[in-house]
């Protein structure tokens, strides 16, 4: 009988469209054994998004609620043009898990990673279980993906581009770092990430 696996967190970060997302579903997709980590927000459920599924959709009042409990590894407070969001990633739906030897991938921005790492120099556990993984984008090809996604107008993307080169600042703290290219490049390349990160760590 092969060894079972030991748990792993992998925390995917990278601007808007790098594709991180995409990344995480094929992951838990193609290898059954990676379940992803549900965060939380109180944003307005888009199209298609299933509670529990996409998101844990709580009210504003919720969510604080859950803040003032200390039920949060990590959570935010992102200002928009329209409204100001919370998002966060309850302590339930990353150690519960771990605890029990899953494989966890989830998708977070570069403050909420700051976060986890925090944690990580105090909790042993969560320090030998997470691996950090960036998704870095040339400029041009990701100015044209945010266009190919007809989501956002030009005031949108020029924001999001700013927001994109302070996160791209970020990159060299990271475990491990992607260069984006094909979809398929990527997954191949975040394959090559878990491997290694499976590998025996050397002690000491």
């Amino acid at each position: 009988m092969p060894a079972p696996v030991a748990p792993l967190l992998l925390v995917i970060a990278g601007p808007a469209g790098s594709g991180k997302s995409t990344l995480c579903d094929r992951l838990v997709r193609e290898c059954p054994e990676f379940s992803r980590v549900v965060t939380t927000t109180t944003r307005t459920p888009r199209a298609g998004e299933i509670n529990g599924v996409h998101y844990h959709f709580f009210t504003a009042a919720e969510f604080r609620r859950k803040i003032g409990a200390g039920d949060f590894l990590e959570w935010a407070q992102v200002h928009g043009d329209h409204e100001d969001r919370l998002y966060g990633t309850l302590k339930s739906s990353v150690l519960d898990p771990l605890a029990a030897g899953r494989q966890l991938v989830m998708s977070i921005d570069v403050q909420g990673v700051e976060s986890l790492r925090r944690i990580a120099r105090t909790d042993e556990r969560l320090r030998r279980l997470m691996t950090t993984i960036f998704i870095v984008v040339d400029y041009e090809r990701l100015v044209a993906r945010m266009r190919e996604r007809a989501k956002d107008d030009e005031p949108e993307i020029a924001r999001r581009l700013a927001t994109a080169e302070a996160e791209m600042r970020e990159a060299p703290k990271f475990d491990f770092q992607i260069e984006s290219r094909t979809r398929d490049e990527d997954f191949a390349a975040l394959l090559r990430v878990v491997a290694q990160a499976r590998a025996p760590r050397p002690s000491g």
